[in-house]
C-alpha cells in the first residue's frame, strides 16, 4: 500500500514505508513528538538497545529505531501475516535485516520469550482492541526487569493507566487521536 508514512530521522531518513492492509499507523508528526520525548533523557541513544515492536503493523517504530540507533537490535511481532510480510518488505527495502528479527506471533504469548531481555517495548495494539494493551502491560510487568521502558500508544478517548504498581509513568502525552504513555518498570 502506498503511503506517506516515512522514516523521520537517522540513516534512513525520508524513506517511505509500506503499510499492511487496513492498518492505522502512528502518524509522522506523532512519531516525531514521541521520539523527541524518549530522546530527552529517557533512553541512552548510544547504548546497545534491544527493542521489541510488539504489535508491529508496518514496523514503523522499530524501523525508526534501527535508523536512529546504530547498535539497536529490533524484534518485530504481529499476528497478522500481512503485517509480517510488510515488515519484511520494509526491512529488505532498507537493507537492514541483519539487525532485526521478524516473528509471526501473538505479542502477549511472546512475553515470556522477549519480555525478560528487552530494553524498550513499543505497545500499539489496534484501537478497536484497547484491552489488549492493558493485558500486555500487566503480563509484561510480571517478567520485565527493572528499568525496562514501555511506550504504550492508545486511542486518546479510550486511554487507561496501567492497573499495576509495577510501572512508573515517565510521560503521558496526547497528540491528536494518539495518547502515549511512557512507563518504566520499577
Amino acid at each position: 500500500m502506498d503511503s506517506k508514512l516515512q522514516i523521520i530521522s537517522g540513516k534512513y531518513r525520508g524513506r517511505r514505508l509500506n503499510l499492511p492492509p487496513d492498518s492505522r499507523p502512528t502518524q509522522n508528526r506523532a512519531r516525531i513528538a514521541l521520539f523527541n520525548m524518549i530522546e530527552s533523557g529517557i533512553i541512552d541513544t548510544n547504548a546497545k538497545l534491544i527493542i521489541w515492536d510488539a504489535f508491529a503493523g508496518s514496523g514503523a517504530f522499530g524501523l525508526e529505531c534501527l535508523s536512529r540507533y546504530p547498535d539497536a537490535h529490533v524484534v518485530f511481532t504481529d499476528v497478522a501475516w500481512s503485517a509480517v510480510q510488510t515488515v519484511r518488505k520494509n526491512l529488505a527495502a532498507l537493507g537492514i535485516g541483519a539487525w532485526a528479527e521478524v516473528r509471526h506471533a501473538d505479542a502477549i504469548a511472546s512475553i515470556a520469550q522477549f519480555g525478560t531481555t528487552t530494553d524498550i517495548v513499543f505497545v500499539d495494539p489496534p484501537y478497536t482492541h484497547a484491552n489488549l494493551g492493558n493485558a500486555f502491560v500487566k503480563r509484561l510487568g510480571r517478567v520485565a526487569r527493572a528499568g525496562t521502558i514501555v511506550i504504550w500508544e492508545q486511542e486518546a478517548i479510550n486511554a487507561v493507566l496501567p492497573n499495576e504498581q509495577k510501572w512508573q509513568i515517565l510521560r503521558d502525552k496526547t497528540y491528536g487521536r494518539a495518547r502515549f504513555l511512557i512507563l518504566q518498570k520499577i
